[in-house]
């Protein structure tokens, strides 16, 4: 007995009107699951998936489709960056003051390994009651790359938040020199100002080795200096940090703090309403990367890391809406792909299977070596009654597949606009 032929893999092509999503999830329950993925574990947004709507997912569905949503994500904005690097639409028009800080945090990867995220933070300085510029509207870019390849894919979201046509660009970070590189490949320009607690930093270091660590002599010292700093401006507080007892981090502190006097003139950024802290993305470290990417007992996959993170600077800046369905679009260009591909492969293997097509021999020669010349006999065929040939109609199946003729591709929804051609 012949085993029955398996009936294969392929979409139906309302699938492809509805815009339905490859696997089993319908668009909307694809949707909330990775966005509760985005939120909180795997196994936690499966759970409330299934209380909310009575379906059943598991947590590696949970974990497989978030990830790929995330994947798809990096992969739209990797080819956005490379659009802007070849023709460059023109930039949306940035604020009037604008702030960009960049920092790092590190999380654990499998086997107990520790790297760093980057990420940046933009956002639209407004004046607070007392003076203090402070940055609202705040959006995110984060990933785990190296300081070369994260200055340039940064570009997207510096872009579309017009860091290059803001009146004024305020960049509050440390002193690091890939971080100046960074201001130096987005916005030359830029208002360089050193982060006030990072400088107060150096000067507690000093002040613990000159007085002592936890004692009043030190809480005195660093209160004054400190406050100096904000309000008088670098150079007393340089001339007391020289006055003190020599050291190994009194010089550190001098050697951070003299070549940037620039960056440390914070009376002056004050009074133009311009941030002195770094606090946006002090915060994008906890908010977006380590509330979910650094929990108890959490060790990542290398490749799931950024697409975790591209997922959290979405809902952490509340752009779901805007950005879920250029990633839905990828996902099913990419499941499109793959069914193409599927395809092709089937055809070549079928090709292959099947034997050739019988030649005809050539005419055999006589004995004296030349082509029988025997000669050939017509015979006329009764006349028949000419009758009209009906015409065929179309092939609704051709090897195994239906056509356009097939009842299945008709529109299911004809009052609906017709699904766009995918290329």
């Amino acid at each position: 007995m012949r085993p029955v032929p398996s009936a294969g893999t392929g979409l139906f092509p309302l699938d492809d009107e509805l815009a339905l999503l490859p696997g089993t999830l319908t668009p909307r329950l694809q949707a909330s699951l990775v966005r509760l993925g985005s939120w909180m574990p795997f196994a936690h947004a499966a759970r409330e998936v299934g209380w909310l709507t009575r379906a059943v997912v598991s947590e590696s569905v949970a974990e497989r489709l978030t990830e790929a949503a995330g994947a798809a994500y990096v992969a739209e904005q990797t080819a956005e960056v490379e659009r802007l690097e070849h023709r460059p639409p023109p930039e949306p028009v940035g604020p009037s003051l604008q702030q960009i800080s960049v920092d790092g945090a590190m999380i654990s990867l499998v086997h107990k390994q520790w790297v760093e995220v980057k990420t940046l933070a933009i956002g639209t300085v407004v004046q607070e009651p007392n003076g203090d510029g402070r940055a609202r509207e705040l959006s995110y870019f984060s990933r785990r790359i190296d300081h070369t390849e994260f200055r340039r894919l940064a570009l997207v979201e510096t872009f579309r938040r017009g860091v290059g046509t803001a009146l004024v660009v305020v960049a509050v970070m440390d002193g690091a020199g890939w971080l100046q590189k960074f201001i130096d490949f987005h916005r030359p320009d830029a208002i360089r100002v050193l982060d006030f607690p990072h400088a107060v930093e150096y000067l507690a270091r000093a002040s613990h080795e000159a007085f002592g660590a936890g004692t009043a002599a030190t809480s005195e010292w660093l209160g004054q200096q400190a406050h100096a700093l904000k309000h008088d401006g670098p150079d007393p507080v340089l001339a007391t940090l020289r006055a003190l007892p020599a050291g190994p981090f009194r010089d550190e502190a001098l050697g951070y703090l003299e070549p940037r006097l620039a960056q440390l003139q914070y009376p002056t950024f004050r009074a133009a309403g311009y941030p002195i802290g770094s606090g946006i993305v002090e915060g994008a470290n906890k908010v977006v990367v380590e509330d979910r990417l650094k929990g108890s007992g959490m060790h990542w996959a290398p490749q799931s890391v950024d697409p975790m993170l591209a997922l959290r600077t979405i809902v952490c800046a509340d752009r779901w809406e805007e950005a879920w369905p250029r990633i839905s679009a990828r996902l099913r260009a990419e499941d499109h792909a793959r069914r193409q591909q599927r395809r092709q492969r089937c055809t070549e293997r079928r090709a292959a299977r099947t034997p050739a097509l019988p030649v005809a021999a050539p005419p055999t020669p006589d004995a004296a070596g030349a082509p029988d010349a025997s000669p050939v006999v017509l015979v006329a065929p009764a006349r028949l009654p000419t009758m009209p040939v009906p015409a065929s109609p179309p092939k609704r199946v051709v090897n195994g597949r239906p056509t356009k003729a097939h009842p299945w591709n008709r529109r299911f929804l004809p009052h609906l606009p017709p699904p766009p051609a995918e290329t």
